[in-house]
């Protein structure tokens, strides 16, 4: 029965706005504020508070400073969250049946 690997699925990873963060910076590495914003169709507000959970749980680095004057954000995926996604994933395989 497929439920009985429920318990698998990382909820730090699984809101549709943080599975679109780690998914992103799977494929990117590295990502600024505002490209992320963009490419994922988020408020400021809710971005922040999604990328300090991930940031909080280790799976991403934010790294902060200052080009041209101008403020700085930018995200990098981790050791740790990159294990924590192919870990999501495979979960989510398993629920499928498709055995990641």
């Amino acid at each position: 029965m497929a439920s009985k690997g429920i318990g698998q699925i990382d909820e730090v990873i699984h809101g549709r706005l943080r599975l679109g963060i780690m998914t992103y910076l799977a494929n990117a590495e590295v990502a600024d504020f505002t490209e992320l914003a963009s490419a994922l169709e988020a408020t400021r507000g809710n971005l922040s508070v999604h990328l300090r959970k991930l940031e909080d749980a280790g799976y991403i680095e934010i790294e902060k400073s200052f080009l041209d004057r101008k403020p700085l954000t930018r995200a990098r995926i981790t050791k740790i969250g990159r294990a924590a996604f192919k870990a999501y994933v495979k979960a989510i395989a398993d629920l499928l049946g498709d055995g990641g």
